[in-house]
């Protein structure tokens, strides 16, 4: 009986069988490792990526108080600047308050003005029921402006003050110190520490 002569089919089943022969779990394993080398570049653990790239948390904590510190600040800062312009606004609506309020007022200084002019004319031998009803209306004109705040400015016998005085005259040769103020022409007023109309005076020489 003759034996077979092997076929190329056979040998090369055989070498597939060899224990040196590669196999696919070994290529992808070969890539792995040597993929960084063909790149000119050396393998890196993900151990060491990890190590690397992670923060301490002491600096991470120390961050996070400086921005939070740096927040606080900001907002104290800001609630500053609020205050400061909520007290503007107040002040300047109570300046525009009272700015108003004495355009208003100082419209009845002429009728209180005209009221002294007419008493003061009245004789001393005819103040009869008459003139003193008409005091008491005018003294009602004074409590209304005084229950406003209206009062009227000292002037007779006190030093002229360029800031609630007006001087329309001088008189020589009286006994005064100069710059003393000798008569009232027009009564001066004021609302609050505001004034309303300067004191119309003379002063002496």
């Amino acid at each position: 009986m003759s034996r077979e002569e092997p076929t190329m089919n056979d040998e090369l089943h055989q070498d597939s069988n060899q224990p040196g022969a590669d196999t696919p779990a070994h290529d992808a394993a070969e890539s792995d490792a040597t993929a960084g080398a063909r790149n000119g570049q050396e393998p890196v653990a993900p151990e060491a990526n990890m190590e690397e790239e992670e923060t301490p948390l002491t600096v991470q904590l120390e961050q996070a108080e400086a921005r939070a510190q740096e927040y606080l600040d900001s907002l104290q800062r800001e609630r500053a600047a609020f205050q400061n312009y909520k007290r503007r606004v107040e002040r300047e609506r109570d300046d525009q308050r009272q700015q108003l309020t004495g355009s208003v007022l100082a419209r009845f200084l002429p009728v209180l003005d005209d009221f002294y002019r007419a008493m003061e004319a009245v004789p001393a031998d005819q103040c009869d029921q008459w003139y003193e009803g008409v005091l008491l209306i005018q003294r009602k004109l004074e409590r209304v402006l005084q229950d406003e705040g209206v009062s009227e400015i000292e002037a007779l016998g006190l030093e002229f003050d360029p800031n609630f005085h007006e001087a329309v005259g001088v008189d020589e040769g009286v006994e005064a110190e100069s710059g003393t103020i000798t008569q009232v022409l027009l009564r001066g007023y004021k609302h609050g520490d505001r004034v309303l109309r300067p004191a119309m005076v003379r002063v002496a020489g």
